[in-house]
């Protein structure tokens, strides 16, 4: 195990530099409750944004984002923008789903546009027109890259077994893979996988969809600190070089979360933290997607 002293930013395969914690916006939805939330993210530090098709939120992120910056004295480049393809657009509609997320945020370039699923929605798991699906995506991205529309590309919810698939026919390989990853689901085998082929990790749900947050081994090491219990489980990403994308509305909770390079978790309670050896996945499983 690698762990190394949280940088606040990292230099993907391609030379882009995206920021290591960012904000993760699933469910929240509506100008009037994303601003508050975008306004003190920035006063406080974040650079990053992380959206998704899905989400539904893109237009009122993007507006917010647009009266925003001037007022913190921020420009475009200064902030690095992730959005993901929509499962029911994976295979043809890649190209026009892409442009529709930077007509809807406003953007004349994404930093990093992510595939979102594996799997093709009306497509049973098995399915192998999934993996076809998945081949035309990653092509109609490849051109969005080449014309300077997407500055990264990567996936998300891929297992090695997908990663393989497509490093064997890509022109442009994945920059980042994001995942569920936290200490009930360390994805040991995965994340060596990417660090073997400068693929960044990117996790979510890092606080296990909020349960892990009352586990007494994670409060044992946050008093160890003098930390909250979010902090720890975000440090136990970034000392392996992980990224994380946390979520929150509350103005303190963002603060918090983004407070997370003043300690560093030693090797012995990364390992305490995942000490019994059982998984849990708080949210969606990608291992049977063909």
């Amino acid at each position: 195990m690698e762990i190394s002293e949280p940088s606040r930013s990292v230099t993907l395969n391609n030379g882009v530099i995206m920021p290591l914690v960012g904000l993760g916006t699933f469910r929240l939805r509506g100008y009037q409750n994303l601003f508050p939330v975008v306004d003190a993210a920035l006063a406080c530090g974040y650079r990053s944004f992380d959206t998704a098709a899905v989400y539904r939120n893109e237009a009122d992120l993007g507006r917010a984002l647009k009266e925003l910056l001037p007022r913190h004295k921020l420009s475009r480049s200064d902030i690095f923008i992730t959005s993901k393809l929509a499962p029911t657009d994976l295979g043809k509609g890649a190209r026009e789903a892409c442009l529709r997320s930077l007509a809807e945020l406003g953007c004349e370039y994404l930093d990093l546009y992510l595939i979102h699923w594996p799997g093709k929605q009306g497509c049973r798991s098995e399915d192998t027109r999934n993996v076809q699906a998945r081949a035309e995506s990653w092509k109609a991205m490849e051109d969005l890259y080449q014309e300077g529309l997407i500055k990264a590309l990567g996936v998300s919810n891929y297992t090695e077994t997908h990663l393989t698939q497509l490093l064997s026919s890509c022109k442009v390989p994945p920059a980042v893979l994001q995942v569920e990853f936290h200490p009930r689901l360390p994805q040991t085998s995965l994340l060596r996988w990417c660090k073997e082929h400068k693929v960044h990790l990117q996790a979510y749900s890092s606080l296990g969809c909020g349960a892990l947050l009352t586990r007494e081994e994670v409060k044992k090491v946050a008093n160890a600190h003098g930390c909250t219990p979010s902090q720890v489980l975000l440090n136990w990403a970034l000392v392996q070089g992980v990224g994380v994308i946390p979520k929150t509305s509350s103005p303190e909770r963002l603060k918090e979360n983004f407070r997370v390079w003043d300690f560093q978790l030693s090797k012995e309670e990364i390992l305490e933290l995942m000490s019994d050896g059982k998984e849990e996945r708080y949210c969606w499983d990608p291992t049977g997607v063909a």
